[in-house]
């Protein structure tokens, strides 16, 4: 029952017809002021994690001691992945900027992260995407950046076998076979196998699972529906497509995986 229907009931108890409509009234009030607090709420969420994924990106990208121009390329397209417009973007950029400092705490940082994402894989997940992404932009992944990226993930629950298998989800991802029945090369399906946290030695029916259990997880309606924020649904978008393509690997190269 809406505050506005329960305050009206109340007082049209107390105070009859008149109590009914004052009632009302303070009701809809109470119950307009409470959503602008939650909208607001959301929206500082929403700024304070934008800005946490950005400053630990600008550390990550700066483990290898050099900020690539495909690293800064992959950034910038994020914040259009992101929707980000006018101020948010200068806020994202100042944060990667940020992040780079000598200074830069990254703990601290990785802890504030925490707090405001209560550590929920699914975002958790996302937000390791995020960093792979960009770090691999310039066609590898340095030891120092990997390194950063178990330390980062072990702070938020996660192991390196995760990050591990978030870098192999990017690699299976980007290319896929080169034309009609042709198989990948060895390199891009073992990432495939590594990337559904399978094997080789996986038999159809457990790969199939394997896969529609991660597209489950995975599809952003059901992480929306866990808090996943707007702004980070093109990211869930992206991980979908990704699991469609390691699975595709897998598919052209058996013949009893379909």
């Amino acid at each position: 029952m809406g505050l506005t229907v329960v305050a009206a009931i109340i007082g049209l108890l107390a105070g009859g017809l008149k109590g009914l409509i004052i009632g009302g009234l303070i009701g809809y009030g109470i119950g307009f002021a409470l959503r602008l607090s939650f909208v607001g709420g959301l929206r500082v969420v929403q700024s304070q994690l934008l800005e946490s994924v950005f400053a630990i990106m600008g550390a990550v990208c700066k483990a290898d001691n050099v900020v690539t121009r495909d690293e800064i390329n992959a950034v910038e397209q994020m914040f259009g992945m992101l929707n980000l417009h006018g101020e948010q973007r200068e806020q994202a950029k100042a944060a990667f900027n940020r992040g780079k400092e000598p200074d830069f705490d990254l703990d601290a940082a990785v802890d504030q992260f925490a707090r405001i994402s209560h550590r929920r894989r699914p975002l958790v997940q996302l937000f390791l995407q995020l960093q792979v992404m960009a770090i691999a932009a310039d066609g590898r992944v340095d030891p120092a950046e990997h390194a950063m990226l178990v330390r980062i993930a072990r702070r938020l629950g996660l192991s390196e076998a995760d990050v591990s298998q978030l870098e192999a989800l990017l690699r299976a991802g980007t290319a896929g076979p080169s034309g009609p029945g042709a198989r990948p090369t060895q390199d891009k399906l073992a990432d495939a196998y590594t990337a559904l946290g399978v094997t080789p030695d996986t038999d159809a029916a457990g790969i199939k699972r394997a896969y529609r259990k991660l597209i489950s997880q995975n599809h952003p309606d059901k992480l929306a529906a866990r808090g996943l924020p707007e702004s980070m649904r093109a990211v869930a978008e992206e991980r979908s497509r990704e699991l469609n393509s390691a699975y595709d690997l897998i598919k052209a190269a058996r013949d009893d995986v379909r």
